[in-house]
């Protein structure tokens, strides 16, 4: 990585701390949306703005600081803004759009700190990936991490919206009840779709080889494994018949 302005490495740093710090937080508090949603969190969003306006920064900071960086033609560059931009603009504005249209509200105070996620994961990655990085060469898109690391990004994609298509096709139009998912990754674990998200940025991390897509990397275990340990539990007392043998995120281990 290029000299690296005074400010950026202890802002990068922090947040990894900080991320550190929010994984046990969250396995001791479930955050209040979704399934989990509960009164004591002020005023509430609808499910589809709140996902809609939570995830904007991240679709457009990314560009703005690939084209700031002046390296547009770097390709793999641009082959590392377009695996971000599959997953948010598929998250922004197609998942949200799929969403049943009972599904719970989120309280807008979840929606602002995933605001604030964004924007400085957003700026961490951006600034770090297309500003502060030495150059990639074209060679590096033969390099066995980059390759691997663009494959399980793609897995971890494809598993990620199978198992929100599953979710999706449980309940019938007007119908609000949960019931158990089948099928896919489920066969083994509550929360594939978050196991493929961890993927999805694991596999990114692994691709630019960089600090900072590794601290998104570790941010996404910190918020996704306590969420899925709080999902099993949740499926655990909600159904008598659930399978008590599935993990909660890894096949057979977690």
């Amino acid at each position: 990585m290029k000299q690296a302005g005074s400010f950026y490495p202890i802002i990068l740093i922090t947040w990894i701390i900080f991320g550190v710090v929010i994984f046990f937080l969250l396995l001791m508090v479930t955050a209040p949306y979704g399934r989990h949603v509960r009164k004591g969190w002020g005023p509430t969003v609808t499910a589809k703005t709140s996902w809609i306006v939570m995830e904007l920064p991240a679709v457009f900071l990314i560009p703005f600081f690939f084209f700031l960086g002046g390296r547009h033609t770097n390709l793999p560059l641009i082959i590392f803004l377009f695996l971000w931009e599959v997953h948010y603009i598929n998250r922004t504005f197609i998942f949200p759009f799929r969403l049943n249209a009972l599904s719970k509200p989120m309280p807008a105070s979840i929606m602002v700190s995933g605001i604030f996620f964004n924007l400085v994961n957003g700026f961490i990655v951006g600034e770090g990936l297309f500003i502060l990085s030495e150059e990639y060469s074209q060679s590096w898109l033969i390099d066995p991490r980059c390759i691997f690391g663009i494959v399980i990004f793609f897995i971890g994609f494809i598993i990620n919206n199978q198992s929100d298509n599953i979710l999706r096709s449980l309940r019938n139009p007007g119908e609000i009840e949960y019931k158990i998912p089948q099928g896919g990754f489920y066969r083994w674990v509550a929360c594939p779709n978050y196991l493929g998200e961890i993927l999805e940025w694991g596999g990114f991390a692994l691709a630019t080889w960089s600090i900072p897509a590794l601290a998104f990397f570790l941010w996404s275990v910190a918020n996704l494994v306590p969420r899925a340990m709080s999902h099993n539990k949740w499926y655990q007392r909600k159904f008598e018949d659930y399978p008590q043998e599935w993990k909660s995120i890894i096949p057979y281990l977690l």
